[in-house]
């Protein structure tokens, strides 16, 4: 248990920054399950429109801190493969 004033505080910013975080990656992976929906049906055209909005939003999680660059880049890389190969 945080005895002093500063760890307090510290914790009180981890429990919000805890919050914020768990809302951008759950929203990050709503959108990934639905490009991963949009393969599963087969549509390209969906696919690619679900691809085209989950982009920005994974590579804001980067900026934000919430995944590393790398592993965004991979999931990125995946998804676009698979969604080129519905062609």
């Amino acid at each position: 248990m945080a005895n002093s004033p500063q760890a307090k505080k510290r914790a009180r910013q981890n429990e919000k920054r805890f919050a914020v975080n768990k809302a951008r990656r759950s929203r990050i992976r709503t959108y990934l399950r639905k490009v991963e929906e949009a393969i599963a049906s087969g549509d390209k055209d969906a696919a690619t429109a679900a691809l085209r909005a989950a982009q920005p939003e994974l590579m804001r999680g980067v900026t934000k801190g919430v995944f590393h660059k790398n592993t965004a880049a991979r999931k990125m890389s995946r998804l676009s493969s698979r969604v080129k190969a519905l062609g």
